[in-house]
Parts: structure tokens; sequence; C-alpha cells
């Protein structure tokens, strides 16, 4: 009996595989390092900054405010103009889908001043953002300096932004996990994996040493599981879901708001931050408390101690952040979803019977996983946060029905489309998320034609009618078949 012969050993592969581990294993880390320090300097001036703002009297805003959008104005127009001069988009989406990894570093020190700038006068907006920008903009100066390919470029500024997220949040898992996913909808590079969770780890290590204090929530002991709990908890990332659509849309209904007005009466374009600084201010003093202002991590850390959240909580944070962002401040998107998702989650949770604190942290996971499409790095997130006690079942649930609830929708305008998140829907794929319209499937729209053309009647009949053949049906068919 002739046996089967065993398939040829390629000693080849292995050794490749070996000396590219190795490659990232130094890559990676030299970029986790550089990153580290720099969103470590970072950090340390935001925090300088909004600790000597923090507990400013109401009618400092009014002169803060204004002030902060018309320099976030000018900066942002000098970014613009050597902008054009180099040929560069300023995106983290440009450089890993177009320009092989490449960041125009020199504008590198301009939006991270912007961000301080604008969270130290009270700016509703996040601190992430200048750390991704940071770290895709440093990882593409490595690139150059060791003269990479377009390919390898690529994958350190993702191993850049893993290592900004990793090191602001003090989540390196979720953070790495993060700079990836947020690339593609519905698609993961899992080449980038590696490299960007070593670039993640180091950079919170570095961030560490270096003295950023991170903080992790003790979530009340559940119990053990509960396929009730767990339903309930995915109503609740369902309600946060639709409360991530608001966020999103309202962040582009401003913003496209500001650019008409902007080009219908020919505004200097400093001037419209300018106007959204005094739009901040009135809102403050007549309509929202000043709590919604600056990052509210304190607003958070109430709701996930289980302190009651108003219902209009999640709106009060979304109105200011749409503000503040779509005049034309800049900031980061992704604190802003953790403060919106805990309040939201805390004031729904007894709807269904759930104790604040656990609606709080779905929420903030559920919210993120919708807003930024990002449900595994969301996920992660939570068991990081958290320490697990808040139960990977329960956040995985929630976010990734928040995820599909919210359709084809992201913060991120420039973020790819790789599938649609329905069998019922039909995407272009590698178009950006701002660009491309979703369309339902042929399937779909043949089924509702059908039932348009013969009625609801044929649905509601007996099966054995419409088997043997009703008057109606048969001369629907006879119908079907002339046109």
């Amino acid at each position: 009996m002739k046996l089967p012969s065993l398939p040829r050993i390629d000693l080849l592969e292995p050794a490749v595989m070996l000396a590219t581990v190795v490659q990232w294993l130094i890559l990676a880390s030299l970029t986790g390092l550089v990153v580290g320090v720099g969103t470590s300097l970072f950090l340390h001036a935001l925090f300088f900054a909004t600790g000597r703002t923090q507990s400013m009297p109401l009618w400092a805003y009014w002169a803060l405010l204004p002030l902060a959008g018309l320099a976030n104005g000018l900066l942002m127009g000098h970014a613009r103009r050597r902008l054009d001069a180099s040929g560069l988009k300023d995106s983290i989406f440009a450089a890993v889908h177009e320009q092989g990894g490449r960041m125009p570093w020199r504008t590198l020190w301009i939006k991270p001043v912007a961000a301080i700038i604008t969270l130290a006068s009270g700016g509703s907006a996040g601190k992430e953002g200048p750390c991704s920008h940071l770290g895709a903009s440093l990882g593409s100066v490595i690139g150059q300096v060791f003269r990479l390919n377009a390919e390898l470029r690529q994958r350190i500024v993702a191993c850049g932004v893993s290592a900004g997220f990793a090191s602001v949040f003090g989540t390196p898992l979720a953070g790495a996990l993060y700079g990836v996913e947020m690339l593609i909808i519905g698609r993961i590079r899992h080449d980038f994996l590696f490299p960007a969770l070593i670039a993640g780890m180091t950079s919170y290590q570095v961030s560490k040493a270096l003295g950023i204090p991170y903080e992790h929530y003790a979530i009340d002991v559940l119990p053990v599981f509960s396929e009730w709990l767990f339903l309930r908890t995915i109503l609740v990332g369902m309600l946060c879901g639709l409360v991530a659509r608001v966020f999103v849309d309202l962040i582009y209904a401003v913003r496209n708001a500001c650019h008409r007005l902007q080009a219908r009466w020919a505004v200097w374009p400093p001037l419209m931050p300018l106007a959204g600084g005094i739009a901040l201010a009135l809102l403050v003093t007549f309509a929202i408390p000043t709590d919604y202002l600056g990052l509210s991590l304190p607003l958070m850390d109430r709701a996930l101690a289980g302190e009651a959240m108003p219902y209009a909580g999640f709106l009060w944070k979304t109105i200011l952040v749409a503000v503040t962002l779509g005049s034309g401040f800049y900031g980061g998107i992704v604190t802003p979803q953790f403060v919106i998702g805990a309040v939201a989650g805390n004031a729904f949770a007894h709807l269904f019977g759930i104790s604040p604190s656990l609606g709080a942290a779905v929420g903030l996971v559920s919210v993120v996983a919708a807003a930024s499409n990002t449900p595994l790095a969301a996920i992660l997130m939570g068991v990081e946060l958290f320490g697990g006690t808040v139960g990977t079942l329960y956040a995985a649930g929630s976010a990734i029905a928040a995820y599909l609830i919210i359709g084809h929708r992201s913060v991120y305008p420039d973020q790819r489309l790789g599938y649609a998140k329905s069998s019922w829907m039909r995407v272009r794929p590698d178009i950006p998320v701002g660009q491309e319209k979703t369309h339902l499937s042929y399937g779909l729209l043949k089924s509702w034609r059908q039932m348009r053309k013969r009625g609801w009647r044929i649905w509601l009949e007996p099966a054995g009618r419409r088997a043997g053949g009703a008057p109606h049906a048969r001369e629907s068919g006879r119908d079907d078949a002339q046109s």
C-alpha cells in the first residue's frame, strides 16, 4: 500500500516569517518609544493648561472661547497653506490608503497646539485626536528616515496611530486594535496587528514611566451569566446606537451649515470658530451646565459610579461637541464618545432593570463601537478599562448591536467601506464613508416590488390557497410574465 506523500516543507518561508517578526519587534518598538514620548509631552502640556482653567467663572468663557476659536482658525488656516504647498493631505486615512504612508511632518505641531487651546478654553472635544495625529506623523518620519518602501510605511503609520491611542487611554490592546480597525469598515488588515500591538504596548509603558496617570473603573460585581440580562444589555446597546447616530449626524449638520454660511457670505475662515466660541458661551450661559464643556471626564466618572444622569445629558454633550468641532475648533472625537455613551447608558439603564453603573459601562462601549465603527476594539476597551468585571459577553452584545444600528455612518468621513453591514444592503468597496451612499440589495428590491405589485393580501393568505393558485395570484403571475 502506497502511503500519501508528505507535503514539502519550504524552509525559506519560516525564515522570512522569523525575519518579519524580528523586523517589527525593532521598528514597532522604536515607533512606540518615539510616539510614547511625543504623546506624553503633549498630555503633560494639556494637563497643565486645563488645570489652570478648569474652574473658570462663567464670564471667563465669554472671553476665552471666542479668542480660542480665532486662534484655532488662524492655526488651521496656516496648516492648510502649508499642506497646499506640500501636496499631501494631513489625514491618517489618506496616508494609509492614498499617500503610501507619507504625512506632512512640517505641520506636526499645529494640531496638538490647537487642541490644547480648544480644551483649555472650555471647548468640548477629546484629547486623543492630537495623539493619533502625532503617532501617524512620527511613524511617517521614522519610515522616511529608514527609507522604507510604501507598504512598510503604511504599516508603520498604522503603528503610530495605535501607539497614540494606547498611550492616551492606557488601553494597549484596545488602542492597538483601534488603530487598525478604524481604517476600513468590515475589514481588518491582520498583517498590521503584530506591529500595532508591539507599538501600542511600548507606547503605553513609556507614557506610564513618564508619569501619565491612567484610571480604571470598578463596576458592581455581576451575577452569573443570564440570557435575560444579556438581552437587556443588547437593548441598551441598540438605544446607544441611535444615540451615536444623533451624535454623528449633528456634527455633520453643524459642519455643513458653517461651510454653507462661509461660502454664502464670503466669511473670513477664522471668524467661523470665533462665532462657534460665542455660540458655546451662549449655550452654557442659558441652557447647558458647564460640566459638559471640555473633556467632561468627571461627568463620565460619576455616570460609571452609578450617579443618576439626566435623559438629555447625552444630547447636551452632543450639541456642545458639534458646535465646537463643526465650527472649526480642533480636538479629538473619541473621548466625547466615552462621555456620551456613559451618560446615555446610565440614563437608560433603569428602563431595562439594569444597574446604572453597568448601563454606563455598556453604553460607553456601545457608542465607541457605533460612532467609530470599531466593535472589536470597543469590546477590548471595555475589558481593559473595567478589569473584565463588566462581563465580556454583555459588552460584546451591546457593542455589536450598536455597531449595526448606526448603519453606514462614521465620525471619520474618510473612513473606508469594506463590506456592507447587512446582506440587504450593498456598497462600493474602498470608498470613503462620507462619499458613498448605501443601496438596498437587488434581492430585497425585487421582493419589495413583488409585494407592492401583488398587494399584502397574498402574504396574509393561508399557504394552501397560495399553493392552489388563487385567481388574483394567477393574474399577478401573468402580469409578471408580461412585464
